[in-house]
């Protein structure tokens, strides 16, 4: 007898294949049928009318210290996500000394906008070592399975301690190379670093940022001889230039995966060809060099309580900053307030934020459901223009719709066309990868935990100014492909042998809704969080852990050491 039988639902394997109406026989946490099962279970499970789907794998996460306290993982497992990677762009809690601490929260805090008062009350820093750190995730329950990979920034403040953004001795380097062996071997599933602008702190960029080639090329040969793991980066140069070469001689020397952050961007919005087809050419030269890509614009979220918006640094606002939300939203709509708001400058002098905060071809309302394909009509300029007003005025009056809940959409990549015939392009790519969701990160300003179910309903279903996927290709990209490129071979599709890890899906109703601010962290933390409608079942492992969206109180998520063990 099974444990599990789910049946007669539309069973889509993560392989690409077409979709069948079958059964799916479980036992012991793993996929024993596909098909026609006779054989009864001791549970069973009628799915006529839904979609049968392996767990999402989302390989770019940042739940880090979360995963320390929070044994559901949300908003990640709202969503169907059954595996995550963590330790991305080269930020992370592991290895660290007992006077560090401090150090890599407010790492964390700058990079990627993780509140650092939630960080210090949630984490309990029960290692030291990155074994010890996999030892202590290890120990704690979850709704779904996690995977770490060793952060380069931990890495160079262990070593080099207060010359963390130094350069490194000989005798350095080989101590880091030396950790991120023991890392892997203890099975971490890669090994991260940081080299771009954007990634900074209060202490200044990210240590590593500016970390000379011979440094990255012994830590990339600390992954090869470890015989496993991926190298994972996020930089702001041309993959078809210097970047491109070095990251070729990694995956030359070392044989490892080595996978980075790709977008469409201003500066030149067709760049991103020319990585996909050098990508193609690695992979014909026989490296793996794998562009991570997104399925939906990465998104700022303008509100009234997000941590950047176009009035947050104006004097009458930041006047108004502390207070609640339904007192600041009534002195904002007072008209002398107003009039005084609509009359300041920004009071910043960093020109990216400036930019970021007055882009108004490039900021829309986001809407409830939220539509992440605005038309370029629908922008704040657009409406500003029709309407004789200064684009100012329509901000703040879409700011304070809901009682000051509302969000606006500000795309900061990939939407250049104001479409997604780019990223259609980037995720459909044969050597790219779907990934840059940032679970659990910038809590106070993008809310991308949601790209799963985008693919679904996006992609899938609603999509109307361009051309759809097919369910098929929807669920490969988000399953199949995230797995066999980080090595999950015991996940990421539904056959006999694999991890059972499902979910069961109503298409036709399936509803994400727009994002909301709550303060459920630690300390009272705020994080933007989306909400979803239509995953009427999640299993891990074959265990149930979400019915219609409400957590069943089972964790078998467990950690996964390298090579499925």
């Amino acid at each position: 007898m099974h444990d599990l039988v789910i049946r007669g639902g539309k069973v889509v394997d993560g392989t690409g294949a077409a979709a069948v109406i079958a059964d799916v026989a479980v036992t012991d946490g793993i996929v024993t049928e596909v098909g026609q099962v006779a054989g009864s279970g001791r549970r069973e499970v009628d799915a006529t009318g839904l979609a049968v789907l392996p767990g999402w794998v989302d390989i770019h996460t940042h739940y880090d210290g979360q995963v320390t306290w929070d044994p559901q993982v949300t908003p990640s497992s709202w969503h169907g996500v059954t595996t995550v990677v963590m330790g991305n762009c080269g930020v992370g809690f592991a290895p660290v000394r007992a006077d560090g601490h401090d150090f890599l929260i407010e790492l964390m805090e700058g990079v990627e906008d993780i509140p650092g008062t939630a960080l210090h009350e949630g984490m309990d820093w029960t290692w030291e070592s990155f074994p010890e750190y996999l030892d202590a995730l290890e120990g704690t329950e979850r709704v779904l399975d996690i995977a770490a990979q060793v952060p380069h920034a931990a890495l160079r403040a262990y070593v080099l301690g207060e010359r963390a953004h130094e350069d490194a001795t000989a005798d350095e380097i080989a101590e880091m190379a030396r950790l991120t062996c023991e890392a892997l071997e203890a099975g971490a599933v890669g090994f991260s670093t940081s080299r771009t602008m954007l990634h900074r702190s209060r202490h200044g960029l990210v240590p590593g940022t500016h970390a000379p080639i011979d440094e990255l090329m012994a830590l990339g040969d600390a992954v090869g001889a470890a015989g496993h793991g991926v190298f994972q980066l996020i930089d702001d140069g041309s993959p078809v230039g210097e970047v491109g070469h070095w990251m070729a001689e990694i995956a030359r020397r070392t044989g490892a995966t080595v996978t980075y952050s790709l977008a469409q961007t201003a500066a030149d919005p067709l760049a991103y060809r020319a990585a996909l087809d050098a990508a193609a050419a690695a992979a014909a030269d026989g490296l793996t060099i794998v562009p991570q890509v997104p399925c939906r614009p990465t998104g700022m979220m303008f509100g009234i309580q997000s941590s950047l918006h176009p009035f947050i640094t104006h004097p009458t606002y930041r006047r108004l900053s502390t207070l609640p939300l339904g007192e600041r939203v009534e002195q904002l709509r007072r008209p002398d307030v107003r009039a005084a708001l609509l009359a300041e400058e920004p009071a910043t002098a960093s020109p990216v934020a400036r930019y970021l905060m007055s882009r108004w071809s490039r900021i829309f309302p986001l809407g409830d459901p939220p539509d992440y394909e605005p038309a370029p009509e629908t922008s704040v300029a657009a409406v500003a223009e029709r309407e004789g007003r200064r684009p100012e005025e329509v901000v703040l009056d879409w700011m304070l719709e809901r009682d000051g809940t509302a969000f606006l959409f500000a795309p900061l990549a990939s939407y250049e066309d104001t479409n997604h015939d780019a990223i259609r392009e980037m995720m459909l790519h044969p050597n790219a990868v779907l990934g840059l969701s940032d679970g659990g990160a910038h809590c106070g300003l993008i809310c991308d935990v949601s790209m799963p179910t985008s693919l679904l309903t996006h992609w899938v279903r609603d999509r109307e100014r361009g051309p759809l996927i097919t369910l098929e290709q929807a669920v490969h990209l988000q399953t199949g492909r995230t797995a066999a490129v980080y090595g999950f071979t015991d996940r990421g599709t539904l056959q006999p042998g694999k991890r059972a890890d499902i979910n069961l899906v109503d298409l036709d109703n399936l509803t994400l809704h727009a994002p909301e601010m709550i303060f459920d962290l630690p300390a009272n933390g705020r994080r933007l969080v989306q909400r979803v409608d239509g995953y009427r079942a999640t299993f891990v492992a074959g265990v149930q852990t979400y019915a219609d969206g409400v957590a069943t109180g089972a964790t078998p998520g467990r950690l996964v050491r390298f090579g499925a063990r």
